[in-house]
């Protein structure tokens, strides 16, 4: 099903195994980079588990966490102590008792509204950066964990919104969410995203099933969109596989 040039498909047995896979990537990319190392994260249910495994004690002493910084792919337009917020997900499971406060970089979502949230983050990313323009040979990230939602949407890019196709600007406000929570989002945009070593999505769940069959047929989804300049890898737990994919790889 998947053509040549398409993402890297693996897959795991089941969730706990996906997490350790996931976890093995994230320390191979911080493993590559001696320097400053920065690693863009995701909300929803699939990285949970990832994010417990790095905050275990068998795990977070392998983390060199005074070269790692944290970004986020994505907000839900709540504040920061709400449950919906993803960052506080990703804070509470692992990062606030393991990274230095400035290594977190969450999205602001006290600003007013999501546009002002959106150039607030686009200008933090480029004071991190170096610069207001990507270059192809120097990517933002090391690594961009990314999800898939049952429409196809990543990030908080929906399928049939303008956002998408948005190619100039970092970040963006995203007044209407396609599915639950119905709240106003900020996004990168593709570009911004594609800007990394490794764009890794973790795809679990039997309810990914379906979603996951339109993606591995082509269809034209912002799942499917979202590519790395370098490696895309598309890793995925056994329950989510289409049955006639399914058996030994």
């Amino acid at each position: 099903m998947i053509a040549a040039g398409q993402p890297k498909l693996i897959v795991a047995a089941d969730a706990e195994a996906l997490a350790q896979a996931a976890a093995d990537r994230v320390m191979a990319r911080i493993g590559a980079n001696p320097g400053r190392i920065a690693i863009c994260l995701t909300g929803g249910s699939s990285p949970k588990k990832l994010y417990q495994l790095l905050g275990s004690d068998s795990w977070r002493g392998k983390i060199p966490w005074d070269r790692v910084h944290w970004f986020i792919g994505d907000e839900r337009f709540v504040p920061e102590s709400d449950p919906l917020n993803n960052m506080a997900v990703a804070r509470a499971a692992f990062l606030d008792r393991n990274a230095p406060a400035g290594h977190v970089h969450p999205i602001p979502t006290a600003t007013g509204d999501p546009d002002r949230s959106a150039e607030a983050y686009a200008r933090e990313l480029q004071a991190f950066y170096g610069a207001d323009q990507l270059d192809p040979a120097r990517p933002l990230f090391d690594l961009v964990l990314m999800g898939a939602g049952p429409d196809g949407h990543t990030a908080s890019l929906f399928p049939g919104y303008p956002e998408i196709e948005e190619v100039r600007r970092w970040v963006i406000g995203v007044p209407k969410a396609n599915v639950a929570p119905f709240v106003p989002r900020v996004s990168l945009t593709l570009p911004a995203l594609a800007s990394c070593r490794e764009m890794l999505f973790e795809i679990a769940g039997h309810d990914k099933q379906a979603i996951l069959t339109r993606l591995l047929n082509g269809e034209n989804l912002p799942a499917l969109r979202a590519r790395s300049n370098g490696e895309t890898v598309w890793l995925v737990a056994g329950a989510a596989l289409p049955e006639e994919i399914r058996g030994p790889r």
